[in-house]
């Protein structure tokens, strides 16, 4: 039964944990299986796979069709996930997700990629049924969601229940609060930076601190406070500055900006309330930058504006902040994703 609850809240905004606890609870939210005691963050709503995934030949957006619709269009085989399956890099996958949505009039979403994801460089985007973009969702969507899996540098292995992407939901139409600019760090200690192996094994994605770095990633020395982006090759690095985000409002880094350099930075980019704040114990945090050059060699140096931070409220204070009960990320300096041991 499609779910009718009016949605109230003080002022526009993002909704914090305990207003998408509530969309669950009402049914707004639904999954095939339980959802994990953990799936809700401060500000957004961890999604997962389910067991069903198609190869498919080319990356689509629906239009007025449904996806399973189009899928049929472009599939290559079925994939069964259920005892867990190696999706090959340089491939394209579309798999259904856990979670379907009935979403209220004047309430929209929009899905990213998880940090842990953008740190190894798998490129995935939402899809929805007669969707005319990826990530974002119509107010009022009732149907099931879809991700299109793209591995760029590493093959992963993925199960039923592994999380690649967050789903944060939007009342009305918040204004933007602030834009502030991103600088890399080219001068932080012995190692600046990392650049991923190109004939690297597998990434387990749900085998937290289970590989060695040294066999997935090279490590980039300072020199001279510059470092040559080489096109096609995949590197984390990290913002020159630390990053605060105020415990009632989240923050986007923006994925590219071509004012700024034809390379593209955070595939993630949606940080939640609490990061970097020393209420939630997180001072002294930087933003993680993972980045991809395009078609020519591009000469970084050191506090060089690479991406913008932008801004904007939550309807009111989530009930928790980023970090409480244990995070992997909070107070990052340069860090890989949670899948590798501490480089040493």
């Amino acid at each position: 039964m499609r779910w009718r609850m009016t949605l109230t809240y003080d002022r526009p905004g993002i909704l914090p944990c305990q207003t998408i606890e509530t969309l669950i609870a009402t049914g707004a939210i639904t999954s095939a299986t339980p959802f994990d005691s953990d799936q809700v963050q401060p500000a957004s709503l961890d999604l997962r796979l389910s067991d069903r995934a198609w190869r498919v030949r080319a990356s689509f957006l629906p239009g007025r069709r449904l996806v399973s619709e189009r899928i049929a269009d472009v599939e290559m085989h079925p994939i069964d996930l259920s005892k867990g399956v190696v999706l090959e890099k340089g491939c394209v996958y579309i798999a259904e997700l856990q979670e379907r949505l009935a979403l209220p009039p004047g309430l929209i979403a929009r899905a990213n990629p998880k940090s842990s994801t953008g740190r190894v460089d798998v490129f995935v985007r939402l899809l929805t049924d007669r969707g005319g973009s990826f990530d974002d969702v119509e107010a009022g969507y009732e149907g099931p969601l879809y991700l299109e899996i793209a591995p760029q540098t590493f093959s992963i292995l993925v199960r039923p229940g592994t999380r690649l992407n967050q789903l944060r939901l939007k009342a009305g139409e918040p204004p933007k609060l602030e834009t502030r600019s991103v600088g890399v760090d080219l001068q932080g200690g012995d190692i600046v930076g990392f650049r991923g192996r190109r004939h690297a094994g597998v990434v387990d994605l749900d085998h937290i601190d289970g590989h060695d770095p040294k066999d997935f990633w090279e490590p980039l020395t300072l020199r001279r406070g510059e470092l040559l982006l080489d096109p096609g090759e995949f590197y984390i690095l990290a913002s020159s500055d630390d990053v605060e985000i105020p415990v009632d409002q989240a923050a986007e880094m923006t994925p590219i900006d071509p004012s700024v350099g034809e390379f593209r930075v955070h595939y993630a980019g949606f940080f939640d309330p609490g990061f970097g704040t020393d209420e939630a114990h997180g001072a002294g945090s930087k933003g993680v930058l993972e980045v991809r050059t395009h078609d020519t060699p591009f000469l970084l140096e050191h506090g060089q504006i690479v991406a913008r931070l932008v801004y904007e409220p939550l309807t009111e204070r989530p009930t928790r902040l980023y970090g409480e009960g244990g995070s992997h990320y909070q107070r990052q300096g340069l860090k890989l994703s949670k899948h590798f041991r501490a480089w040493r």
